[in-house]
């Protein structure tokens, strides 16, 4: 179970990902890395409007969503229209089309690498994890994170390098970052989502959630 903490504007939506091999063994085939382009063939269209909403997503709880701590889904369109977003594995080619098209930031983190609990809440005064092999680490005070039983490790803007996929992994957890000034896109995200896995031979599950109180 994945609980999330009241939130006002928070529509997330959580996929469980079982790969049919490691990552390693995996190609991401032509019609996957093809919609790694903005112009690709893709059931939607992200526009300023996705932007701002994504913004004041994360905006809500205190976080400032700017310079380097902007959502994820701004790096990746940047990237997309300088041509210099190309395919990384099948695990992530499958998240970052997705997120490129949408505009809604996803996390895609190894499930065998979480442990006990795991929850979506505000980051907490000194909350923080590192996110690169290089060390550097990033600030989530007032930030919607996943935690588990370690702490904070993914969120819209940088997942933690503790639970990034790696050559081994085989299951996968996948996190929409959606909300109610979007109706319906964090639905239609995570539906597409699940095409592009499945044209790996992933098998998908939505990932059950329950609201804290309920």
């Amino acid at each position: 179970m994945l609980y999330l903490d009241p939130h006002p504007l928070l529509d997330l939506r959580a996929l469980t990902i079982v790969l049919p091999a490691p990552i390693e063994r995996l190609t991401s085939p032509p019609e996957l890395t093809d919609r790694l382009h903005p112009g690709a063939s893709a059931p939607f269209r992200p526009d300023e409007g996705v932007n701002k909403a994504v913004r004041d997503l994360l905006r809500r709880g205190g976080y400032k969503p700017t310079g380097r701590g902007k959502p994820a889904s701004e790096y990746l369109a940047r990237a997309a229209a300088e041509g210099t977003l190309g395919s990384i594995n099948a695990a992530a080619d499958a998240g970052n089309a997705a997120s490129l098209h949408s505009g809604l930031p996803i996390s895609v983190v190894d499930l065998d690498r979480l442990s006990g609990e795991l929850r979506v809440a505000l980051g907490r005064p000194g909350d923080r994890y590192v996110f690169n092999p290089a060390g550097h680490d990033i600030d989530v005070e007032g930030l919607l994170c996943l935690f588990d039983a370690d702490g904070p490790c993914a969120n819209a803007v940088k997942d933690a390098q503790r639970t990034k996929t790696g050559p081994e992994t085989r299951r996968l957890l996948a996190l929409v970052w959606g909300t109610v000034e979007l109706p319906g896109l964090a639905d239609r995200t995570a539906t597409w989502l699940t095409e592009l896995y499945r044209q790996v031979g992933a098998e998908v599950l939505p990932q059950p959630t329950k609201l804290r109180g309920d």
